[in-house]
């Protein structure tokens, strides 16, 4: 184990639990480390061949760190094995560590999750203001939404919890510090991270249960995060967490002023200081139904990589097709065209039985089905769209693939095999990726006639 001393969880590479095979460490925190995994079985159409493999360390520690460590791995598998939704990363299994012969490992708790291609925090060493920045910020809100629609507070939103798939889509990550609603509030561990904390809960009292938390916790992180993404600095000024944190308190206390960087695109200004309110009651009136709404145009006008919502100037007659891909995809070209805020000017909207293709005479032509869509030339340069109901749509009902299960935006193993079928039928490499091939076939009626471009 020479050279992964640093790591919470120290596991050597090679190392076998269940079906996988460790590989390298892809990242580690205060209570778990994180390592690439393959799988070394024969295929399963349940697990994906390469996974992260999260190790918390549940199986040594004195007494009273086994409890605070069983209790944030319990919060994470809770929350992972109940919710599924686009912008969380996915949670296939868990495991525990059963070796004596390895003491440091014996009783380890080990999660088998979604594999991403690094987080936001190494992407803002690099870039400290991203291009993609409003694009990417558009989709930790929804993430967020996601989470908050569900009943579930985060707790502990900030770069190094956002991670980048291969595609550059967005999935929160680390839910050890998430709590579910009860009412208005729920209970959180008493441990945060200063710099995403909101005033009012970082010096807060903490009962047996832990600490009381509002779903106003995750929108001032959310604002601070923003702040970060888009001007590269922390909207509260000091040069340490500790002097961030106190100018935080003398904010609150009505002492000291917001002073929001001058860097910070007009568009966003309100929008970070409504989620920089002073106080719990001041940031309430802010939910992440109306923000997201208000984050999405932001990030549509903002000088971005990401298109504005243009409305279709026609609907054409219904027909079965549409744009897909498995997952959103951002980096310095990622588009979405959303639709549901418009209204079509003849016959019905489209519908997932009923796609449509609508044309713009700036963009062209575009796909929808239901009210999210893409533009056509955004395919033939290989990016694309966000909505895996529509590949599951296409895939039902153009091309006849029930199993693919039910249409509801969980790109899981049913739709992994069913665009596997179709790949298959369409004699291309049959991968389970929705690339551009891919894409390009879906919206096909003939499926045998379908070429990669």
């Amino acid at each position: 184990m020479t050279g992964q001393a640093a790591y919470p969880v120290p596991v050597p590479k090679g190392y076998r639990i269940g079906p996988w095979e460790v590989r390298e460490p892809l990242g580690s925190g205060a209570f778990a480390t994180v390592y690439a995994a393959r799988l070394t079985d024969l295929p399963d159409p349940e697990l994906p061949p390469m996974a992260a493999l999260k190790f918390l360390a549940t199986g040594t520690r004195t007494p009273r760190q086994l409890r605070h460590l069983r209790d944030l791995a319990e919060r994470e598998v809770e929350l992972l094995g109940r919710l599924r939704a686009p912008r969380l990363i996915r949670m296939y299994d868990t495991l525990t560590v059963d070796d004596p012969d390895h003491p440091e490992l014996d009783g380890a708790t080990v999660l088998v999750l979604e594999r991403a291609e690094g987080s936001l925090d190494a992407v803002l060493e690099h870039d400290p203001r991203p291009e993609s920045g409003p694009a990417l910020l558009a989709q930790i809100c929804e993430g967020m939404h996601q989470l908050h629609h569900a009943g579930w507070l985060h707790g502990d939103l900030k770069p190094a919890n956002v991670l980048l798939m291969a595609d550059g889509s967005v999935r929160l990550a680390d839910f050890n510090m998430a709590a579910e609603l009860e009412g208005t509030h729920a209970y959180a561990p008493a441990f945060a991270t200063p710099d995403y904390t909101p005033p009012e809960l970082l010096w807060p009292e903490v009962d047996e249960r832990g600490t009381r938390i509002r779903p106003t916790a995750d929108i001032w992180a959310y604002g601070v995060l923003a702040h970060v993404v888009l001007t590269g600095t922390f909207p509260l000024s000091g040069g340490s967490a500790e002097a961030r944190a106190d100018a935080a308190t003398r904010y609150a206390r009505g002492v000291e002023e917001l002073r929001l960087s001058p860097e910070l695109p007009e568009p966003w200004r309100d929008i970070v200081a409504d989620c920089l309110s002073r106080t719990h009651r001041e940031r309430v009136a802010h939910d992440t139904a109306s923000l997201l709404r208000r984050v999405e145009e932001a990030a549509g006008t903002s000088r971005s990589a990401r298109l504005p919502r243009l409305r279709p100037r026609r609907w054409r007659r219904p027909a079965l097709v549409a744009a897909v891909v498995a997952m959103a995809v951002l980096g310095a070209t990622a588009v979405t065209l959303a639709l549901r805020d418009s209204a079509p000017t003849t016959s019905a909207p489209p519908t997932c039985e009923k796609p449509a293709v609508y044309e713009d005479q700036a963009h062209g032509r575009g796909h929808t089905a239901g009210w999210n869509g893409t533009w056509e030339f955004t395919i033939k340069r290989g990016d694309g769209g966000s909505q895996v109901r529509e590949a599951q749509c296409l895939l039902r009902y153009l091309h006849g693939i029930t199993e693919v299960g039910e249409v509801d935006g969980d790109f899981g193993p049913l739709t992994h095999g069913a665009v596997v079928t179709f790949q298959k039928r369409a004699g291309l490499d049959a991968d389970g990726i929705v690339g551009p091939g891919t894409w390009s076939a879906l919206r096909k009626a003939d499926a045998s006639s379908a070429a990669a471009p």
